[in-house]
């Protein structure tokens, strides 16, 4: 007799069984030099926070490069949506047509009732190259701001609304 293959599942709630029993928060130690507390929220279409969300980023060094023993931090969200990351700013990173990219943060939100995690970018402000990235200038000015994190009382602050008005940015897996 041939298996019935299984339905889709959603990626969540379950990340603080397994994914989360480590914390995987700081990419570099919080007294680093150049390090970064990045917080922010996840919400819903509602603007309502996401109370089991898990955010992943990856990032290059200082110098631009990525690494295989560095750039990589999880955090799963609080009650109210919050996540928290300590970070360093990376360098310029090259692409593929020769150039070089803005300083980013490439995040990837795992969420209930995705079949998949989203993935977007965090770009930093006040960033001169902002002006000369290839993805960032592909955009409409709205869908860029959604991209670029903004200062905070602790460092930088990225919310990643999932569905509705200011939507965040997302790209293709």
């Amino acid at each position: 007799m041939a298996a019935e293959p299984t339905p889709s599942q959603t990626v969540g709630p379950f990340f603080s069984f397994g994914l989360l029993a480590e914390d995987a928060s700081q990419v570099v130690n919080a007294d680093a030099p150049g390090a970064v507390c990045l917080s922010g929220r996840v919400l819903d279409g509602e603007g309502e926070p996401v109370a089991d969300a898990m955010v992943e980023i990856w990032q290059a060094d200082e110098e631009g490069r990525y690494r295989t023993d560095f750039g990589w931090g999880r955090s799963g969200t609080d009650a109210e949506g919050r996540y928290s990351l300590v970070i360093v700013k990376p360098g310029r990173v090259a692409d593929s047509e020769g150039g070089t990219q803005a300083p980013h943060l490439s995040m990837l939100v795992f969420a209930r009732g995705l079949l998949k995690p989203v993935r977007t970018r965090v770009y930093f402000p006040d960033e001169a190259a902002n002006a000369e990235d290839r993805v960032l200038s592909s955009l409409a000015d709205d869908d860029r701001a959604t991209l670029i994190a903004r200062e905070g009382g602790k460092g930088l602050e990225f919310d990643v609304r999932l569905r509705g008005d200011g939507q965040t940015t997302f790209f293709a897996v």
